[in-house]
């Protein structure tokens, strides 16, 4: 078992099986439509038998019927040293067939091209892994240190059936684990002029869903009111919208920052007392669109619920935001929301987890780096922290710094962070073949 070379382990079988992978995973539907609505068992039994399969031991685990986690461990060469996880969902958002061009659950090879919803969010990454294991049962690879495998339920929508459900229940799974990598980081962003880069993924905004409501005096639609509660949220809602959040610069941020400016031959200065990110992000050119999201706090109007007829006031209003928390912004955000809404509306977190911020000086991280560039040479490995969150916030209360490393080399023109949630969601056959080769020299080095 021992591969102290650690030769490449990647064959045709693995090439041809990440494909299958995602296909099938795929065709099993996992729609996950919120408030407990979705069943991943299926796809849970298909991960658990392609693992029993190489006889590496997966264990099943459920907050209620139907809503299946897998976790396996496989041992690593050196028991002195810190396990990875490595996790992915199994759940995905919604896909109505008639908007796209191919069934969303065929899971149809087209043209170089595997369809469907999952293709990048995320199944593409679990059939990846899956290869990855299997080609190191094969050829008789061990990893460097153990990696713990967990295929998660309902990160589509609060993880409580998921990876909440696996770090609060059962954390002894998880034992000796410092790091873990997951979706949305080490895909190819076209930067213009040839340049390719590779953003990894090493902090996370922290999620805020907020629940508004205002309360006021029911009443004819024909009478005067000023104790009007539709008017009062709508109010409030319209300051959230129109709300200009201030600069917030993390580590994170400032380090993408800095090497995409040198990148693109830019000066930058972003510890200057007077720095304006918006003038750098304009010079930055199709890459700022990797750190704009991520240079303030956000709250987006997202839903609105009040009233029942039209000449009917109503006695209260609701509405939901969507709030993201930059690393250190929390009280900030909590401060301007209780100034935005006023004395008539009520605010409260319909849904939190926290913002995380993970190092990336560190042997893991510049393995990932080096593991991206050494597959695609020339290219560049950035830092970048991400706008939405992933399950790395659950498995961050056992103490597992949580790292975006999904690796996918995509063509020009194919907008990879436009397709997540989208119609005709899809990932190129090429791309799945270099995920698995970067990510089997990775995880036998890391």
């Amino acid at each position: 078992m021992a591969d102290v070379d650690r030769a490449e382990a990647i064959d045709a079988q693995a090439l041809e099986e990440v494909v299958r992978f995602t296909s099938d995973l795929i065709r099993i539907d996992t729609t996950n439509r919120g408030g407990g609505d979705c069943s991943e068992r299926p796809a849970a039994e298909y991960v658990a038998e392609m693992l029993g399969d190489v006889e590496i031991e997966p264990t099943l685990l459920e907050r209620s019927p139907g809503r299946t986690n897998v976790v396996a461990r496989i041992e690593g060469a050196d028991r002195s040293a810190p396990a990875l996880l490595v996790h992915g969902h199994l759940d995905v958002v919604p896909a109505e067939p008639a908007d796209w061009t191919v069934h969303p659950f065929s899971g149809e090879v087209r043209d170089g091209v595997v369809w469907g919803r999952g293709a990048i969010d995320m199944k593409d990454m679990d059939a990846m892994v899956l290869a990855v294991v299997r080609a190191w049962a094969r050829t008789g690879v061990r990893p460097r240190r153990d990696i713990v495998l967990a295929f998660t339920a309902d990160e589509e929508d609060s993880a409580a059936w998921g990876a909440g459900f696996l770090a609060d229940r059962h954390p002894g799974l998880f034992e000796g684990c410092t790091e873990g990598i997951s979706e949305s980081g080490a895909f190819t962003f076209h930067a213009g002029s040839g340049l390719r880069i590779y953003p990894i993924a090493a902090g996370e905004r922290g999620t805020a869903w907020l629940k508004l409501t205002a309360h006021g005096r029911a009443g004819h639609g024909s009478k005067v009111n000023r104790d009007n509660a539709v008017s009062r949220l709508a109010a409030a809602v319209a300051r959230i919208g129109e709300h200009s959040w201030p600069v917030r610069l993390t580590p994170t941020v400032k380090s993408a920052l800095t090497e995409l400016a040198e990148l693109q031959g830019v000066p930058a200065e972003v510890d200057a007392p007077d720095f304006d990110v918006d003038a750098l992000l304009a010079k930055l050119g199709p890459a700022a669109a990797l750190v704009e999201p991520t240079v303030r706090n956000s709250a987006n109007p997202t839903v609105l619920e009040a009233g029942y007829k039209v000449n009917v006031i109503p006695g209260s209003a609701t509405a939901y935001v969507d709030g993201r928390m930059l690393p250190g912004g929390e009280e900030e955000f909590h401060d301007t929301l209780d100034r935005l809404t006023g004395p008539d509306v009520e605010w409260e977190f319909h849904h939190r987890e926290r913002p995380l911020e993970a190092p990336i000086d560190t042997p893991t991280y510049r393995a990932m780096r080096a593991a991206v560039e050494h597959f695609d040479p020339g290219a560049r490995a950035v830092p970048y922290c991400m706008s939405g969150g992933t399950d790395a916030k659950q498995f961050s209360r056992l103490g597992i710094a949580g790292y975006g490393f999904s690796p996918l080399r995509l063509p020009e023109g194919f907008d990879y962070q436009a397709l997540y949630h989208a119609v005709d969601e899809r990932v190129p056959v090429e791309a799945l073949h270099f995920g698995v080769r970067v990510l089997d020299h990775f995880l036998q080095r890391a």
